[in-house]
């Protein structure tokens, strides 16, 4: 189990459900299950493959923070090096599969989300700028895209505009929780947006974000030539999370206090909004 836990399973969950609904999409109906089980096997242990070089990188401000401290390697039941093998061994298997059973694109896309996601973010933005999570967060945004391939093997401006969606969702809902644990971050010197800024102006940049990212999803209908499922779910599901940022933003003003600002309130519902919003992805070529 300590070497499942490096894989930091609830965000493989998460990136295959931004990978699985897009090759319905692609498919225009149900893909063929194999395909979708080579792509799901695939993208988990790549992604695994990443999240265990993070964390062996990490492992010095993991073993400070209370939110990290209890992984297995700030408690020294997996050795680096042993961990260092098991990324390696994960990343291998996840390409051969991809490659063999899916196609050369989607390998190439999965090798560049784990090249960018380590090199990228772990170990050149995170630590250097309070923008690193908007640009690592790109490495997050790639199994649209390899959804996509898998299906059709080649790239469309479809994929793309879903890429930017979860491109702009990223910021707000990592924010969130890095505002539940700034002090963490403050104590490992890594400048999470909330270490070096008010909460209000982190709320407030939230917004920002949250509004591009509405806006960009309701450019799927138009551009993918979708039904009518997928906008009214867009449009329904982006005015709620409008709503709670918003929210927010206003329980911000004035205070640093998070028992005030409730800032996981809103990281909770940006997961729930990406899943339902790329459930109305899937269904809707269903249902035409």
């Amino acid at each position: 189990m300590a070497y499942v836990g490096l894989t930091k399973p609830r965000v493989i969950e998460l990136l295959l459900l931004t990978t699985v609904p897009v090759m319905f999409f692609a498919a225009g109906g149900v893909p063929s299950l194999r395909l979708v089980a080579a792509t799901v096997v695939g993208g988990a242990l790549s992604a695994g493959s990443a999240s265990v070089f993070n964390c062996v990188y990490d492992r010095d401000i993991d073993e400070q923070m209370r939110r990290t401290r209890r992984r297995a390697l700030p408690r020294h039941i997996v050795t680096p090096r042993a961990a260092l093998i098991f990324g390696f061994v994960l990343g291998v298997l996840s390409t051969v599969i991809l490659w063999a059973w899916v196609n050369e694109l989607s390998a190439a896309l999965s090798v560049g989300a784990n090249a960018f996601y380590v090199f990228g973010y772990t170990m050149l933005l995170k630590r250097r700028t309070t923008q690193n999570i908007v640009w690592g967060g790109i490495a997050g945004c790639f199994p649209a895209l390899i959804g996509w391939t898998a299906v059709t093997g080649e790239l469309a401006w479809a994929p793309i505009v879903l890429f930017a969606v979860v491109f702009f969702w990223t910021p707000p809902h990592t924010w969130a929780l890095a505002l539940r644990y700034r002090d963490d971050y403050k104590q490992v010197d890594v400048p999470m947006l909330p270490v070096v800024r008010s909460a209000h102006n982190v709320a407030v940049q939230i917004v920002v974000y949250s509004w591009v990212m509405v806006a960009t999803s309701l450019v799927l209908w138009p551009v993918a030539d979708t039904g009518l499922i997928y906008p009214i779910a867009a449009a329904v599901l982006g005015a709620v999370f409008l709503l709670q940022a918003h929210q927010l933003e206003r329980r911000a003003r004035g205070t640093e206090d998070l028992s005030v600002i409730r800032p996981m309130h809103l990281f909770h519902s940006s997961n729930l909004y990406l899943s339902l919003l790329f459930v109305a992805v899937a269904i809707d070529p269903l249902l035409r």
